[in-house]
């Protein structure tokens, strides 16, 4: 091969491949607003991402407090449910109670009655006076303790909604309508009259 074309050939393929010294890089002019387009497109997309992110946050804490008021609202009914049914409980317990009270002292009332006409016969001081009074006291006491209270009008103006007008007598000094003799003492529980007493009354 001849020398010359070797040598010439190298040269060729070495400037084909050899930048010239002090050459610029070729730059698009459009580049420097595409990217700035490109940076404002992100900073949009961002931006409504955040508002879609805000926006369901809202709504999911709106959702929360509607949440929270209704079990609220429940609590507060269950509670006010809870105390009508505590003292509607109450209640008829002590109405229970109370009626309890009453048949026990309308059981025990025709004995009472009983004893004190066995104390009036009885020779006072008697051996058989002083049973009467003991069981008779024993009953007394057995009434006032389930809150019943016995009452003797004898002297009081005739009461037709706590006495029982039995018979009518001439008293002399006596004002018409006086109950002048008690039969029977008159029982009642909380105020409430068990059985009015029965009496006699000046004409």
């Amino acid at each position: 091969m001849p020398r010359s074309w070797t040598t010439t050939g190298r040269k060729a393929m070495s400037d084909e491949n050899t930048e010239p010294r002090g050459a610029r890089p070729v730059t698009d002019p459009a580049a420097p607003g595409r990217e700035a387009e490109e940076a404002a497109g992100g900073d949009s997309e961002e931006a409504a991402g955040s508002d879609v992110v805000g926006e369901e946050l809202e709504e999911l804490v709106a959702g929360l407090r509607a949440e929270r008021d209704e079990y609220l609202d429940l609590a507060q009914r269950a509670k006010a449910d809870f105390e009508n049914y505590r003292k509607r409980a109450a209640r008829e317990s002590a109405d229970a109670e109370r009626r309890a009270k009453a048949a026990l002292a309308r059981e025990l009332v025709p004995s009472i009655d009983n004893l004190e006409r066995a104390l009036s016969a009885a020779e006072a001081g008697s051996e058989v006076a002083r049973g009467v009074e003991l069981v008779h006291g024993e009953l007394q006491a057995t009434l006032a303790r389930a809150g019943v209270d016995s009452y003797d009008p004898t002297g009081e103006r005739f009461d037709p909604t706590v006495h029982e007008a039995i018979s009518t007598r001439t008293a002399d000094g006596v004002e018409a309508g006086t109950v002048v003799e008690t039969l029977e003492r008159g029982y009642r529980l909380d105020g409430q009259v068990l059985r009015p007493a029965r009496v006699v009354v000046s004409e």
